[in-house]
């Protein structure tokens, strides 16, 4: 009797060890599978939704949020800022992060929506923040410099976050109202206090586990929870629109022509300018390190300043997560071959 309940707790100790390694690794398997599972999500959002009052999905937006960015923070290395050696590269990424695309997105906001100016902001905001996740995974797929995309995803995290309300207010305060000490005090909340407590995690796990195991092990296991976030708040910005999207079923293609545009010009002028660089890995990581954009900062803070008001905002940069997913890799994958 004894030994069949000692062999039943153990049977079920490691069924309990299976199920959660398994949940362990779910961020990470639908991290890399975006482009299947970003739109399954939206799917599910919107038939939510459509069959059930989906008011009170707007309370988990604000911890969603906070998962979108946290994790990413945990892994961020500021020490590669103080790295000597690649100026130059660091300068024109930058001027291209935050002048060329930039405009680019604002022009493309005047010609895809010229009688919403919410949507407009929503297009130049995904401009705003430089980089992604993926920015580092997608540079050392095609050998390109990996030292200068880590310093280029943390130089654009900081610029992007210190020049947004500026940017905002420059560009939109005329026609949105966005009062600057809002949309800094969001920004804050948004970026810099998940920043504080990821630094603050990663010295407990360093001083814990050692640099070594943090890096290999511990590292790229919590960063693919930002995914997590995104997908929640996915699923509630579509749960929430969903009305909006039964009457206007064009309204996805009304959204993702700009954002789709918007990705190939910059696949296409960072492709270009890299040619010009005399090293071949320094074109890669300017190419990964400028078309690509922190699309969950972007998101998070939409939602913070603009709330439920900007959800048809939410999808549009949650189309960008698929778009930019997908021809980063179908780049990735020319790159490979025109070596």
């Amino acid at each position: 009797m004894n030994r069949t309940m000692i062999t039943k707790t153990a049977d079920r100790a490691l069924k309990s060890k299976v199920f959660l390694r398994k949940a362990m690794n779910l961020p990470a398997k639908l991290q890399k599978q975006m482009v299947i599972s970003f739109p399954i999500t939206m799917l599910l959002g919107f038939l939510f939704g459509h069959y059930f009052n989906a008011e009170a999905l707007s309370g988990i937006i604000l911890p969603m949020t906070f998962l979108m960015v946290y994790p990413n923070m945990v892994g961020l290395d500021f020490k590669r800022l103080l790295s000597p050696g690649d100026s130059k590269l660091q300068v024109i990424t930058q001027a291209f992060n935050f002048l060329v695309y930039p405009l680019i997105a604002y022009g493309l906001g005047l010609i895809f929506f010229a009688n919403s100016p919410i949507l407009r902001l929503g297009l130049f905001m995904t401009s705003l923040f430089p980089t992604s996740g993926m920015t580092i995974a997608w540079v050392n797929m095609v050998k390109g410099n990996l030292p200068s995309a880590v310093k280029m995803t943390v130089i654009g995290l900081l610029t992007g976050s210190l020049l947004a309300p500026f940017y905002m207010q420059f560009a939109f305060g005329k026609s949105i109202d966005l009062p600057m000490g809002k949309t800094i005090s969001q920004i804050a909340l948004v970026v810099f206090l998940p920043m504080m407590a990821g630094l603050a995690t990663q010295k407990i796990l360093i001083a814990k586990n050692g640099v070594q195991k943090f890096n290999q092990k511990i590292k790229p296991k919590i960063a693919p929870w930002s995914t997590m976030g995104v997908l929640g708040v996915q699923f509630a910005a579509m749960a929430l629109k969903a009305d909006d999207l039964t009457a206007k079923p064009h309204l996805l293609l009304y959204l993702g022509i700009p954002i789709l545009t918007f990705y190939f010009l910059n696949f296409a002028i960072s492709t270009l300018v890299s040619r010009f660089f005399k090293e071949r890995s320094d074109g890669m990581a300017f190419i990964y390190g400028s078309a690509l954009r922190n699309l969950p900062i972007a998101l998070a803070i939409a939602m913070a300043v603009l709330g439920c008001d900007g959800a048809e905002v939410t999808i549009l940069i949650s189309l960008g997560f698929i778009i930019q997913a997908q021809m980063a890799a179908w780049h990735v994958k020319w790159m490979k071959k025109s070596r």
